[in-house]
């Protein structure tokens, strides 16, 4: 059941359900699935990270009647000029599965020295109070790494088994999801998002 402080999550991806109601529910913040609604995914024709993050968080609040919050995330590789983007979740095909998507990104670069391996994971976070929120609240934030030539580490999603942090000398996959959420794209998206929304709500 919805309280005062419910928030639609809109994506229907179970992993990425779980990282961002871990990180949310650290803030009080009552995070409900959108397929608690029967909500279906939103059609995700945006040019940017932010046109699809919004795209996502209006179609949930639309459906439901509640505020909604969406993330739009990927990789940018910078041999590839920035790809594959917001293109992350179908790189290798429209239902591409992430070990299929993964494994096109390791042949995309293969042979390709490490010094040109730079990458990073971007997050865009959009929070809508309703479908027609004229000034949605909206958080961005960056990981920089460099992508592997094979897989190290079996935790996390997407790409993390071949996303290595300098910081962390470590995959993104060998994390724990306490250590992921202090570094990561979308623990610091969503951080600046809890301070914003706690600011509004004082």
């Amino acid at each position: 059941m919805p309280t005062p402080n419910t928030i639609i999550l809109a994506s229907g991806n179970r992993k990425k359900l779980d990282e961002l109601s871990s990180i949310l529910n650290r803030y009080s913040i009552n995070i409900l699935p959108q397929s608690t609604y029967q909500v279906d995914d939103a059609v995700e024709d945006g040019l940017t990270f932010v046109e699809n993050a919004i795209i996502k968080a209006r179609h949930a609040c639309k459906k439901t009647g509640l505020p909604a919050i969406a993330d739009d995330s990927g990789i940018e590789v910078d041999y590839l000029k920035g790809k594959p983007g917001i293109y992350s979740a179908r790189f290798a095909g429209e239902h591409a599965s992430d070990h299929e998507n993964l494994n096109k990104l390791i042949q995309s670069l293969d042979g390709v020295p490490e010094k040109q391996r730079t990458a990073r994971y971007q997050c865009i976070i959009v929070y809508m109070r309703h479908a027609e929120d004229p000034t949605p609240i909206i958080c961005q934030a960056s990981w920089e790494g460099r992508i592997l030539a094979s897989e190290v580490g079996n935790g996390g999603f997407g790409y993390d088994p071949v996303f290595f942090c300098p910081v962390a000398k470590k995959t993104a996959a060998q994390m724990t999801p306490q250590e992921k959420a202090s570094v990561s794209h979308r623990g610091k998206a969503l951080k600046q998002f809890a301070e914003i929304l706690e600011k509004q709500n004082n």
